[in-house]
């Protein structure tokens, strides 16, 4: 887990998720799973799928709350790959709108990320339809390196693109 706690501009207190999270993470997750039109998971997962999936042992879980301590985002922080391809940070996210949470975890994930050595970050399934994800990304210096056409079938848009972000850390620890 990391270190500290962060309080974000926008009065959000981003920290490393406890257990007593579950609930509140479970809320942040199951209408995005049953949606189906951000993540790659299956639709039908239930709560405990869906929770063991976000708080396995290689996920660095955080959540982001507001000060009467609703929690309105989270995500985990991972290496990209096994062995050779550990020194690349993955992450996945989900928030609320409306709280700012996005951006300020997106911050907080790129910080930490860099704290813990590792070298860039890398999105493997950024769709293409997911425009305030793809547009913050980008305004984080984010690029797109690949696109994958057709990747994902989408529950409404049919099947659509899913692009790979990549962002070098090296630069923000020097």
């Amino acid at each position: 887990m990391p270190s500290s706690s962060a309080q974000t501009g926008s009065g959000l207190l981003i920290r490393p998720a406890q257990s007593l999270d579950r609930e509140g993470i479970w809320r942040l997750l199951s209408p995005v799973l049953r949606k189906g039109e951000t993540y790659a998971l299956p639709r039908h997962w239930g709560r405990q799928q869906a929770l063991a999936y976000w708080m396995a042992v290689e996920h660095r879980v955080y959540v982001a709350q507001t000060h009467d301590h609703e929690i309105v985002g989270t995500f985990y922080l991972q290496a990209n790959q096994k062995g050779g391809g550990s020194h690349i940070a993955n992450a996945g996210f989900v928030a609320r709108p409306g709280f700012g949470a996005g951006r300020a975890m997106a911050e907080e994930a790129l910080a930490e990320a860099t704290k813990l050595g590792f070298r860039a970050m890398q999105f493997n399934f950024v769709l293409s339809t997911n425009l305030r994800a793809v547009e913050l990304w980008k305004s984080l210096g984010f690029r797109v390196i690949g696109t994958l056409p057709g990747a994902f079938d989408h529950p409404s848009e049919g099947y659509v693109d899913a692009l790979v972000m990549w962002k070098d850390l090296l630069s923000l620890g020097a």
